[in-house]
């Protein structure tokens, strides 16, 4: 292949000679002229650099469309996995101490039926108290099936005149079913507006998470309610214990309630406290 001296883009070949022009217009256009006695045969073949480029652009977003929805299957793949591992329930082992995230699972092999049943409600707990009321938990330390799952329950007995002071339940919602007799309760929301409700028999209440609240046997015959909770172990804090049945320095319940402390003593002396 020999190349014209005065067209530095012709090329000679043996059959004739190929043309390469367009170079400034950025169209690259190669003709090939072949040489015979009768003819002269031409064949162009264009193509545009823009379109190339074009075409590379495509090719990679295409690719770049694949390791995304390649990464999209791996991680779906990873969660399947993970979804697949959890297990039905954790029965509570209570050989093992009970955390911030509950009792520790007992070897399934050792769970039984009874470890998702539980007795403890159908007996009336003893109101022969300071309170005139008896709370009967179902929760995870008293209900092994219930560990782990976020519900618990529990029976509430008030004898006439019965009241469950001001608590609050740190970390759980609560939901009151009254059974038998008439119960005054509500709570307090924390702008302290009081939502206050005599409930009859059958009414249901519910109590936000974490809000003081109270129940009062307002009949004059046994009252009984069934509470259940958001939460296997909802926790309980009573303000009047928390005051006056523990070692709380009376100086400084009386600086933080404005109360005489001749009362927080007298108080003290009812429930117990010190200080």
């Amino acid at each position: 292949m020999k190349r014209f001296a005065e067209d530095p883009l012709s090329l000679k070949t043996k059959r004739g000679f190929l043309l390469v022009s367009g170079k400034k217009s950025r169209q690259l256009t190669i003709t090939c002229v072949e040489l015979s006695s009768k003819s002269v045969v031409s064949t162009h073949s264009t193509a545009s650099l823009n379109k190339v480029k074009k075409h590379t652009e495509t090719d990679v977003s295409k690719a770049r469309m694949k390791m995304m929805v390649t990464i999209f299957l791996f991680i779906l793949s990873i969660l399947s996995i993970s979804h697949a591992s959890v297990v039905d329930f954790c029965v509570a082992d209570y050989t093992a101490p009970n955390g911030p995230a509950g009792y520790s699972c007992k070897t399934p092999s050792k769970v039984t039926v009874d470890d998702f049943v539980y007795s403890g409600l159908a007996t009336a707990g003893n109101t022969s108290n300071i309170i005139n009321a008896a709370v009967t938990p179902a929760f995870d330390a008293q209900f092994p099936g219930l560990n782990g799952l976020g519900i618990s329950v529990a029976r509430l007995d008030l004898a006439p005149g019965g009241v469950i002071p001001l608590h609050t339940h740190p970390g759980a919602s609560e939901l009151l079913f009254v059974v038998q007799g008439k119960i005054c309760t509500g709570f307090v929301a924390s702008d302290n507006t009081v939502y206050l409700k005599t409930l009859q028999k059958g009414d249901v209440m519910v109590y936000p998470q974490g809000l003081l609240h109270f129940q009062i046997n307002a009949g004059g015959s046994q009252g009984l309610a069934i509470v259940s909770f958001s939460s296997a172990n909802p926790g309980l804090q009573i303000l009047d214990f928390a005051l006056f049945k523990s070692d709380f320095p009376t100086e400084l319940i009386a600086q933080t309630t404005f109360l005489p402390e001749e009362v927080i003593k007298k108080l003290k002396g009812v429930l117990g406290g010190s200080g």
